[in-house]
Protein backbone atom coordinates (compact mmCIF):
# COMPACT_ATOMS: atom_id res chain seq x y z
CA UNK A 1 0.00 0.00 0.00
CA UNK A 2 1.75 3.28 -0.74
CA UNK A 3 1.54 6.50 1.55
CA UNK A 4 0.45 9.79 0.85
CA UNK A 5 1.41 12.37 3.77
CA UNK A 6 -0.34 15.36 3.82
CA UNK A 7 2.22 18.18 5.36
CA UNK A 8 -0.46 21.09 6.06
CA UNK A 9 2.77 23.38 6.85
CA UNK A 10 1.49 26.55 8.88
CA UNK A 11 -1.75 26.52 7.54
CA UNK A 12 -5.50 26.68 7.65
CA UNK A 13 -5.25 29.96 9.07
CA UNK A 14 -8.63 29.76 11.17
CA UNK A 15 -9.92 27.02 13.50
CA UNK A 16 -12.84 26.58 10.95
CA UNK A 17 -10.76 25.97 7.87
CA UNK A 18 -8.99 23.47 9.53
CA UNK A 19 -12.14 21.37 10.19
CA UNK A 20 -13.57 22.16 6.59
CA UNK A 21 -9.96 20.67 5.35
CA UNK A 22 -9.82 17.52 7.60
CA UNK A 23 -13.26 17.15 6.57
CA UNK A 24 -12.52 17.25 2.90
CA UNK A 25 -9.27 15.30 3.32
CA UNK A 26 -11.34 12.65 5.25
CA UNK A 27 -13.72 12.02 2.57
CA UNK A 28 -10.69 11.61 0.38
CA UNK A 29 -9.46 9.26 2.75
CA UNK A 30 -12.40 7.39 2.13
CA UNK A 31 -12.05 7.16 -1.68
CA UNK A 32 -8.63 5.30 -1.43
CA UNK A 33 -8.26 3.94 1.55
CA UNK A 34 -8.33 0.07 -0.14
CA UNK A 35 -4.84 0.83 -1.74
CA UNK A 36 -3.42 4.08 -0.42
CA UNK A 37 -2.79 5.16 3.29
CA UNK A 38 -3.24 8.91 3.95
CA UNK A 39 -1.67 10.52 7.16
CA UNK A 40 -2.56 14.28 7.71
CA UNK A 41 0.61 16.28 9.64
CA UNK A 42 -1.33 19.11 11.21
CA UNK A 43 -0.79 21.84 12.92
CA UNK A 44 -0.38 21.19 16.87
CA UNK A 45 -2.77 23.24 17.77
CA UNK A 46 -5.56 21.68 15.89
CA UNK A 47 -4.81 17.84 16.43
CA UNK A 48 -7.35 17.90 19.66
CA UNK A 49 -10.21 19.39 17.23
CA UNK A 50 -9.43 17.42 14.45
CA UNK A 51 -9.17 14.03 16.39
CA UNK A 52 -12.94 14.26 17.43
CA UNK A 53 -14.36 16.20 14.13
CA UNK A 54 -12.61 13.41 11.67
CA UNK A 55 -12.25 10.78 13.69
CA UNK A 56 -11.21 8.43 10.86
CA UNK A 57 -8.18 10.30 9.70
CA UNK A 58 -4.49 9.46 10.75
CA UNK A 59 -2.97 12.04 11.80
CA UNK A 60 0.60 13.50 12.17
CA UNK A 61 2.52 16.37 13.95
CA UNK A 62 4.73 18.09 12.41
CA UNK A 63 7.72 18.80 14.62
CA UNK A 64 8.51 17.94 18.30
CA UNK A 65 10.29 18.86 21.02
CA UNK A 66 13.73 16.54 22.72
CA UNK A 67 12.34 18.07 26.05
CA UNK A 68 10.63 16.26 28.62
CA UNK A 69 10.97 17.99 31.75
CA UNK A 70 8.19 20.07 32.49
CA UNK A 71 10.24 23.43 32.37
CA UNK A 72 10.29 23.78 29.03
CA UNK A 73 7.63 26.70 28.09
CA UNK A 74 6.61 27.00 24.57
CA UNK A 75 7.42 23.16 23.63
CA UNK A 76 5.70 20.25 22.73
CA UNK A 77 6.53 16.98 23.60
CA UNK A 78 6.14 13.32 22.55
CA UNK A 79 4.00 12.51 25.41
CA UNK A 80 1.97 15.66 24.69
CA UNK A 81 1.18 14.43 20.83
CA UNK A 82 0.43 10.80 21.74
CA UNK A 83 -2.30 12.71 23.92
CA UNK A 84 -3.61 14.54 21.07
CA UNK A 85 -3.87 11.21 19.02
CA UNK A 86 -0.93 11.69 17.02
CA UNK A 87 0.52 8.43 15.64
CA UNK A 88 2.98 10.39 13.46
CA UNK A 89 5.04 13.76 13.22
CA UNK A 90 7.77 15.03 10.77
CA UNK A 91 11.37 15.81 11.73
CA UNK A 92 14.21 16.96 10.00
CA UNK A 93 11.80 19.22 7.42
CA UNK A 94 14.28 21.17 5.41
CA UNK A 95 12.61 24.00 7.07
CA UNK A 96 13.64 22.98 10.37
CA UNK A 97 17.19 22.08 9.15
CA UNK A 98 17.53 25.88 7.93
CA UNK A 99 16.62 27.13 11.15
CA UNK A 100 20.00 25.84 12.45
CA UNK A 101 18.59 22.45 13.31
CA UNK A 102 21.14 19.84 13.79
CA UNK A 103 21.31 15.90 13.20
CA UNK A 104 21.68 15.59 16.98
CA UNK A 105 19.08 16.88 17.14
CA UNK A 106 16.78 15.51 15.29
CA UNK A 107 18.08 12.42 16.44
CA UNK A 108 16.90 12.74 19.72
CA UNK A 109 13.64 14.04 18.28
CA UNK A 110 13.73 10.56 16.97
CA UNK A 111 14.37 8.67 20.16
CA UNK A 112 11.44 10.29 22.00
CA UNK A 113 9.44 9.99 19.38
CA UNK A 114 10.21 5.97 19.39
CA UNK A 115 9.90 6.12 23.07
CA UNK A 116 6.05 6.95 22.60
CA UNK A 117 5.42 4.89 19.89
CA UNK A 118 5.00 7.65 17.07
CA UNK A 119 6.43 6.93 14.01
CA UNK A 120 8.88 9.69 12.85
CA UNK A 121 8.72 10.52 9.64
CA UNK A 122 12.89 11.26 9.12
CA UNK A 123 12.74 13.88 6.50
CA UNK A 124 16.52 14.18 4.64
CA UNK A 125 17.72 15.60 1.49
CA UNK A 126 20.89 17.99 0.28
CA UNK A 127 20.85 21.53 -0.51
CA UNK A 128 23.38 21.67 -3.51
CA UNK A 129 24.23 18.96 -6.21
CA UNK A 130 27.52 18.65 -7.04
CA UNK A 131 29.00 16.37 -10.11
CA UNK A 132 31.39 14.25 -7.90
CA UNK A 133 28.19 13.00 -5.89
CA UNK A 134 30.03 14.82 -2.69
CA UNK A 135 25.99 15.40 -1.93
CA UNK A 136 26.12 12.08 -0.93
CA UNK A 137 27.69 12.60 1.92
CA UNK A 138 25.83 14.59 3.51
CA UNK A 139 22.54 12.18 3.00
CA UNK A 140 24.61 9.83 5.30
CA UNK A 141 25.21 11.62 7.73
CA UNK A 142 21.42 12.50 8.10
CA UNK A 143 20.59 8.83 7.93
CA UNK A 144 23.22 7.52 10.09
CA UNK A 145 23.37 10.07 12.86
CA UNK A 146 19.31 9.46 13.39
CA UNK A 147 19.23 5.84 12.97
CA UNK A 148 22.36 5.60 15.33
CA UNK A 149 20.72 4.93 18.61
CA UNK A 150 17.96 3.16 17.99
CA UNK A 151 16.89 -0.11 18.49
CA UNK A 152 16.73 -2.22 15.63
CA UNK A 153 13.38 -3.83 16.35
CA UNK A 154 11.94 -0.12 16.57
CA UNK A 155 12.62 0.55 12.70
CA UNK A 156 9.32 -0.88 11.27
CA UNK A 157 8.13 2.46 13.51
CA UNK A 158 10.43 4.24 11.05
CA UNK A 159 9.31 5.93 7.74
CA UNK A 160 12.25 8.31 5.69
CA UNK A 161 11.26 11.19 3.70
CA UNK A 162 13.81 12.16 0.55
CA UNK A 163 13.76 16.14 -0.27
CA UNK A 164 15.95 17.67 -2.63
CA UNK A 165 16.08 21.21 -1.11
CA UNK A 166 17.45 22.50 -4.19
CA UNK A 167 14.19 21.27 -6.00
CA UNK A 168 11.94 23.00 -3.47
CA UNK A 169 10.17 26.52 -3.41
CA UNK A 170 10.06 29.66 -5.26
CA UNK A 171 14.23 29.22 -5.13
CA UNK A 172 14.24 26.01 -6.53
CA UNK A 173 16.61 25.42 -9.74
CA UNK A 174 14.96 22.94 -10.91
CA UNK A 175 12.14 19.92 -10.60
CA UNK A 176 14.25 16.78 -9.31
CA UNK A 177 13.31 13.82 -11.35
CA UNK A 178 11.95 10.48 -11.13
CA UNK A 179 15.77 8.88 -11.98
CA UNK A 180 17.28 11.08 -8.88
CA UNK A 181 14.74 9.73 -7.33
CA UNK A 182 15.24 6.18 -7.70
CA UNK A 183 18.85 7.23 -7.14
CA UNK A 184 18.32 8.43 -3.75
CA UNK A 185 16.10 5.80 -2.69
CA UNK A 186 18.27 3.16 -4.04
CA UNK A 187 20.92 4.50 -1.63
CA UNK A 188 18.89 5.14 1.20
CA UNK A 189 18.05 1.94 1.41
CA UNK A 190 21.90 0.81 0.86
CA UNK A 191 22.77 2.94 4.05
CA UNK A 192 20.38 1.69 5.96
CA UNK A 193 21.23 -1.95 5.05
CA UNK A 194 25.11 -1.04 5.60
CA UNK A 195 24.14 -0.29 8.86
CA UNK A 196 21.38 -3.07 9.69
CA UNK A 197 20.27 -5.63 7.14
CA UNK A 198 18.95 -5.88 3.83
CA UNK A 199 15.62 -7.24 5.10
CA UNK A 200 15.53 -4.40 7.76
CA UNK A 201 15.82 -2.00 4.81
CA UNK A 202 13.73 -3.07 2.67
CA UNK A 203 11.01 -2.94 5.42
CA UNK A 204 11.27 0.97 6.04
CA UNK A 205 8.67 3.53 3.44
CA UNK A 206 11.01 5.93 1.67
CA UNK A 207 9.12 8.74 0.60
CA UNK A 208 9.44 11.44 -1.79
CA UNK A 209 8.98 15.18 -1.22
CA UNK A 210 9.70 17.82 -2.89
CA UNK A 211 6.95 20.09 -5.36
CA UNK A 212 4.77 17.35 -5.53
CA UNK A 213 2.21 18.11 -7.50
CA UNK A 214 -0.78 16.01 -9.03
CA UNK A 215 0.91 16.00 -12.52
CA UNK A 216 3.97 14.81 -11.67
CA UNK A 217 3.09 12.39 -8.15
CA UNK A 218 2.80 8.90 -10.20
CA UNK A 219 6.00 9.37 -11.88
CA UNK A 220 7.96 9.14 -8.22
CA UNK A 221 6.27 6.36 -7.42
CA UNK A 222 6.76 4.30 -10.76
CA UNK A 223 9.78 5.52 -12.09
CA UNK A 224 11.32 6.84 -8.71
CA UNK A 225 10.57 3.66 -6.92
CA UNK A 226 9.01 5.75 -4.01
CA UNK A 227 6.96 4.34 -1.56
CA UNK A 228 4.74 7.03 -1.18
CA UNK A 229 4.53 10.99 -1.23
CA UNK A 230 5.02 14.04 1.38
CA UNK A 231 2.93 16.43 -0.01
CA UNK A 232 3.06 20.13 1.09
CA UNK A 233 1.13 22.42 -0.48
CA UNK A 234 -0.86 20.88 -2.77
CA UNK A 235 -2.43 19.28 0.17
CA UNK A 236 -4.44 22.40 1.39
CA UNK A 237 -6.22 22.34 -1.94
CA UNK A 238 -8.90 19.17 -1.38
CA UNK A 239 -9.02 19.46 -5.11
CA UNK A 240 -5.72 18.95 -6.57
CA UNK A 241 -5.08 16.77 -3.27
CA UNK A 242 -8.21 14.96 -4.41
CA UNK A 243 -6.75 14.26 -7.81
CA UNK A 244 -3.16 13.27 -6.77
CA UNK A 245 -4.49 10.66 -4.09
CA UNK A 246 -6.46 9.28 -6.98
CA UNK A 247 -3.62 9.13 -9.83
CA UNK A 248 -1.26 7.51 -6.43
CA UNK A 249 -4.21 4.94 -5.69
CA UNK A 250 -4.33 3.15 -9.29
CA UNK A 251 -0.88 2.91 -9.44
Amino acid sequence: MKILVANWKMAPSTPKAALALAKSTMAITKQTKKSLSVIACVPSVYLASVAVSAKSLVLGAQNVSTATDVASTGQISAAILKALKAEHCIIGHSESRATGETNELIREKLDRLVDQKITPILCVGERERDNQGWYLSGIKDQVESALSSIPKAALKRIMIAYEPVWAIGAKAEREATPVECREMVMYIRRLITDMFDEKTARSIPILYGGSVSEDNAAAFVTDGEASGLLVGRVSLDPKRFGKLATRISTI
